[in-house]
């Protein structure tokens, strides 16, 4: 299973890129998507959008994974990092892809076994998770293979959604 993980942000949007085969992962790509501050919002978000979906072309996901958005201080900063989160669902949805949403401390919990890692212990863990020789740089970039990481250790995969089909966090068990 090929996942493209991604940390949405309109300055910068992480993007991480692995394949999971239900023991081991390898690392296909990782990096930023960058829009200048002086480039008009629109333009900015066009620039994820082709950004996402030339990621999407060539490394041809299963699905993707996306990092939801946590309390922001800013309004404006959240705005624009829901939006900026908006289009990397709608790029994946234009390709069938399903779309897989984790909150920070999900995350956290299927990276590092602890929902309150900081930074630092979550970034070590993808290096070792992923046998990297250093700790993905920028941090942006680690983000979202923590993410991608995460729907590996905790989707469901066998059960995911129909193509195109849109399932928030790791599906709903039903007890009995």
């Amino acid at each position: 299973m090929i996942i493209l993980g991604i940390d949405p942000g309109y300055a910068i949007t992480g993007f991480g890129v692995v394949e999971h085969d239900g023991r081991r992962f390898k690392t296909f790509d990782y990096g930023t998507i960058e829009t200048p501050a002086d480039m008009p919002f629109p333009e900015r978000l066009l620039a994820i959008d082709q950004g996402i979906d030339s990621l999407i072309q060539t490394y041809q996901p299963d699905c993707v994974s996306v990092e939801e958005l946590f309390f922001y201080r800013n309004t404006t900063t959240a705005m624009g990092t829901a939006q900026a989160r908006g289009v990397a669902v709608v790029a994946a949805a234009r390709e069938n892809l399903p779309v897989h949403e984790y909150t920070p401390m999900q995350v956290k919990v299927a990276v590092t076994g602890y929902g309150h890692a900081e930074k630092a212990q979550i970034q070590e863990m993808v290096r070792i998770l992923l046998n990297l020789k250093e700790v993905p740089k920028p941090d942006d970039a680690a983000d979202a293979l923590a993410v991608a990481i995460c729907h590996a250790h905790t989707g469901n995969l066998d059960s995911t959604r129909a193509v195109g089909g849109y399932q928030k966090g790791p599906p709903k068990r039903r007890w009995r």
